[in-house]
C-alpha cells in the first residue's frame, strides 16, 4: 500500500484506487477528486498521511453505477419537481385528501430516486434546483403533516435503490416535521431538508451488498460502512453546498455522549441540523422494514427514543419529535378503553399522551370519519394494535 503526504496532495487530482485513512477507513473513492476543503479538513483533523493501493492521476476512473439509469431520451425530464397540492383541491373530503397526499408523496419518492440516479450516472447535483424543490416539500409537509405521517413505508428486497430512497424520504419528512416544531425559519428549514435528503448520498459509493446485507458484516466491512458520512460530506462540498448542509451530512451519526462517528463529537460540537437528522434517522430506522428485519411499531420507536439510552440524542430534539407525533404517533392503530378501534390522526399540543384519533368504520353527521380527543379522564388509549390486527381490521372495513 502506498502512502501520500497530505500537505502534498494536489487539488482536482484523482486516485486509481480508493483513498483511505489510518489504513482502514475509506476516505475517497476513485471517482471523486481531491479538493482543497478535504485537504484542509485532513490537516485540521491532524492526519499527516493517507493511503491507497493506487496512484495519483488527472482524471477519474470509471465506476459501476449504483442506480439503474433512465434512458438518454428521458433524462431531461426526470428531475421535474412534484406538483403542488392545493388545500382547496380536496377540501371537505378526508379520504380524498389522504389519497392526494399519498400521490404527491409517491411523486417525491420518484424525484429522490431520479435525483440520486442523476448523480450516480451524470455526477450532477444542482443546489439551487434541489433547494427550490425542498422549499415546496417543506410547505407540503407543513400543510399536510397529519396525512403525510400516515403514509406507510414499503420495502422491495429486489430493488436496491429502495433502502436509500425510502430512508431519505421518510427521514426528511421527520426532520422537517421536527424543524417545524422547533419553529425554524423557512430558509433554515430548507437547508435542513436538503441536508437530510442527501445525508446518505455517500452510500452510492459503497457496495449495496453492505447496506442491504442480512448477515453480520466483517470488521473491515463495518469500517467501510462507517465512512459514508465523510463521503457524503466530500460529495456535497465538491458541489459547493453550504457548510451547514455539509456538516449535517457529516455529523448525523455523532452522539451527544461523544460515542458517535466519524469524529466522536459531543453536545454543542454537533451542528443543529445533524442533531435533528440523527433523531429522524434513528426513528425511521426502527419503524421501517428492511431486508434483514421486521419493522417495529411507531409507538415502540417513540418509547425507545424517549429512553434516550446513554444520552445519545439532544433532549430538545427528542421533545420536538414527541410533540410532533405524540406518544402514540400519527398513523398508529390503537384499542380504546371504550372498546373501539381507532387510528391516531393528529397530536394534542397540550398533552402528547392523548392524541386525536379517528374511529374506524364510524362516520359523523357530515359523512366524514368520526374523530375523538382521547384524555386521561374519559376515553383513553388502552394499547397499540399489533400489525396483523391492524391489517385484518382494515381488510374487514373495506369489505
Amino acid at each position: 500500500m502506498n502512502s501520500f503526504n497530505v500537505k502534498e496532495l494536489v487539488e482536482n487530482t484523482y486516485f486509481t484506487h480508493d483513498l483511505i485513512i489510518d489504513k482502514t477507513f475509506l476516505l475517497l473513492t476513485n471517482s471523486l477528486p481531491v479538493t482543497a476543503e478535504l485537504k484542509n479538513a485532513l490537516i485540521a483533523w491532524n492526519f499527516e498521511e493517507v493511503f491507497s493501493e493506487g496512484e495519483i492521476v488527472n482524471e477519474a476512473v470509471d465506476e459501476e453505477c449504483v442506480l439503474n439509469a433512465p434512458t438518454a431520451d428521458s433524462i431531461n425530464d426526470v428531475l421535474n419537481p412534484p406538483r403542488e397540492i392545493g388545500l382547496n383541491e380536496v377540501a371537505g373530503s378526508e379520504s380524498n385528501r389522504l389519497e392526494a397526499v399519498q400521490t404527491v408523496y409517491n411523486e417525491y419518492v420518484n424525484y429522490i430516486t431520479n435525483l440520486y440516479t442523476r448523480y450516480a450516472t451524470h455526477k450532477e447535483l444542482n443546489l439551487e434546483k434541489i433547494s427550490a424543490t425542498i422549499k415546496e416539500f417543506c410547505i407540503f409537509v407543513k400543510e399536510n403533516r397529519r396525512y403525510v405521517l400516515r403514509v406507510q413505508p414499503q420495502f422491495d428486497e429486489n430493488d436496491k435503490r429502495n433502502f436509500i430512497v425510502s430512508h431519505a424520504m421518510r427521514s426528511t419528512v421527520l426532520a422537517v416535521t421536527i424543524g417545524l416544531q422547533l419553529r425554524l425559519p423557512l430558509t433554515k428549514l430548507v437547508e435542513l431538508g436538503v441536508s437530510c435528503l442527501l445525508h446518505e448520498i455517500g452510500m452510492l459509493k459503497l457496495p449495496p451488498s453492505l447496506y442491504l446485507s442480512d448477515r453480520t458484516l466483517t470488521p473491515s466491512e463495518k469500517n467501510t460502512m462507517l465512512t459514508h458520512p465523510v463521503i457524503s460530506y466530500n460529495i456535497l462540498k465538491s458541489y459547493d453546498f453550504p457548510l451547514s448542509i455539509c456538516l449535517g451530512a457529516l455529523e448525523h451519526h455523532e452522539k451527544e455522549n461523544g460515542l458517535g462517528y466519524p469524529r466522536r463529537l459531543k453536545k454543542d460540537q454537533i451542528s443543529m441540523y445533524a442533531k435533528i437528522i440523527s433523531v429522524a434517522c434513528s426513528f425511521e430506522a426502527i419503524t421501517a422494514p428492511r431486508k434483514y428485519k421486521e419493522a417495529q411499531s411507531m409507538h415502540v420507536a417513540m418509547v425507545e427514543m424517549l429512553k434516550n439510552t446513554g444520552n445519545q440524542y439532544d433532549e430538545t430534539v427528542i421533545k420536538a419529535l414527541l410533540y410532533s407525533l405524540s406518544l402514540f404517533p400519527i398513523g398508529t392503530f390503537v384499542y380504546l378503553t371504550n372498546g373501539k378501534i381507532a387510528q391516531v390522526t393528529d397530536v394534542n399540543p397540550e398533552n402528547p399522551k392523548n392524541p386525536i384519533v379517528q374511529l374506524l368504520g364510524e362516520k359523523d353527521a357530515s359523512g366524514e370519519p368520526k374523530t375523538l380527543q382521547t384524555s386521561d379522564t374519559d376515553v383513553r388509549i388502552l394499547r397499540v394494535l399489533e400489525k396483523k390486527e391492524a391489517v385484518d381490521i382494515l381488510r374487514h372495513i373495506k369489505k
